[in-house]
């Protein structure tokens, strides 16, 4: 026989259901702000806040991710899938803040002026 508890009051227990569906759903937010993100970095501002709330959305979605493997839960149909997704949401996060646009990243010669003079480009 098997005795079930009360929880303490204020303590809620949620459905794995619920935090799959939560985490799907911070996963297309977070894709969709990143797709769009071509779109926002025509305004300084705006390519800012796009990439303050790609950060913000990111790390949320690794937070639940581990909640749901914490949980028992599986991400389409995989239980071994939401701890690795998490951790490539905080890199992606982390990148997601670097801005790199019109910087000179390699300080290497540029292969299109190799062997051309100064009037030719």
């Amino acid at each position: 026989m098997r005795v079930e508890e009360p929880l303490p009051t204020g303590m809620v227990m949620v459905e794995t259901e619920m935090i799959e569906v939560l985490a799907q759903s911070m996963c297309f937010i977070s894709l969709t702000a990143f797709i769009f993100i071509a779109t926002f970095s025509r305004s300084e501002k705006l390519e800012l806040m796009a990439q303050n709330f790609i950060m913000v959305s990111l790390l949320i979605t690794a937070g639940v991710l581990w909640w749901l493997s914490l949980s028992g839960g599986e991400l389409w149909g995989s239980n071994y899938l939401p701890k690795p997704l998490s951790l490539l949401c905080v890199i992606i996060a982390i990148a997601a803040k670097l801005n790199i646009k019109g910087k000179n990243v390699s300080f290497g010669a540029n292969p299109h002026t190799i062997g051309k003079g100064p009037e030719e480009e």
